[in-house]
């Protein structure tokens, strides 16, 4: 379970994800979610985030990333609360777009980025262990799970537009 996923559940546990980059326009359907972040702290051996994703938010505390795989705590907290920590984020907050877009019974998750960061369009997969197989749709290009350039955390701090 991720954050915004909407379910407003605890997860409590290990994340393994791939990220990628995105060609095209075949992976957008609908009008997606609007996410904004921000970072309470990034430092490389734990980032802690604050999300709010309509009228639902999110603490969420990621430990060291171990190639694509990192330990990671989400606790619902309270919009208001929510708002009032996005204030206190170290660097602006990050501003995007979330498709979910199902493919071959998985779901992708597309990141539209707007602000700072317009212009990228990265797709991520949640997997259950590091070597589970998975099929990628023609719109998935370049993986980039490893480049620390296209962290979040690290968009907050090098936005893409400053490349």
């Amino acid at each position: 379970m991720r954050a915004g996923d909407g379910a407003g559940l605890t997860t409590m546990g290990i994340e393994i994800e791939r990220k990628f980059l995105v060609r095209g326009l075949d992976w957008k359907q609908g009008c997606g979610d609007y996410l904004c972040q921000g970072y309470l702290n990034r430092d490389k051996q734990r980032t802690v985030r604050v999300r709010i994703v309509g009228e639902q938010a999110w603490l969420t505390i990621k430990g060291p990333s171990v190639g694509t795989t990192r330990a990671e705590f989400e606790y619902p907290v309270p919009v208001a609360d929510a708002r009032e920590l996005l204030a206190l984020c170290d660097g602006p907050c990050i501003e995007k777009r979330r498709y979910r877009v199902p493919h071959a019974g998985m779901v992708w998750e597309v990141d539209e980025f707007l602000g700072e960061n317009a212009g990228l369009v990265v797709a991520e997969i949640e997997l259950a262990s590091a070597e589970q197989p998975f099929d990628k749709p023609d719109w998935v290009g370049t993986e980039v799970s490893e480049d620390l350039r296209y962290f979040n955390s690290n968009l907050a701090a090098r936005p893409f537009k400053r490349w």
